[in-house]
């Protein structure tokens, strides 16, 4: 198995922090700017839907669990 390369492991890591800034209103003018920049918008959409169905469900299990600890069904 290789290594990615250090330009690709930059870019995931950009595009995380991208994905998580936009998610929670604390992206800056200079990152979203390069954002727009990028010459294919598909990788934000793929990444901002993915961090959403993950979010949900990170919150549907705590909301199971909280409800299943107080006894409410």
């Amino acid at each position: 198995m290789s290594t990615p390369e250090p330009g690709r492991k930059k870019r995931r890591t950009g595009l995380i922090r991208s994905v998580l800034g936009a998610a929670f209103g604390v992206q800056s003018s200079q990152v979203q700017e390069e954002d727009f920049q990028s010459r294919s918008p598909w990788r934000y959409v793929v990444a901002g839907i993915v961090f959403t169905v993950c979010f949900v469900l990170v919150l549907m299990w705590i909301v199971s669990r909280v409800v299943a600890s107080g006894g409410v069904q």
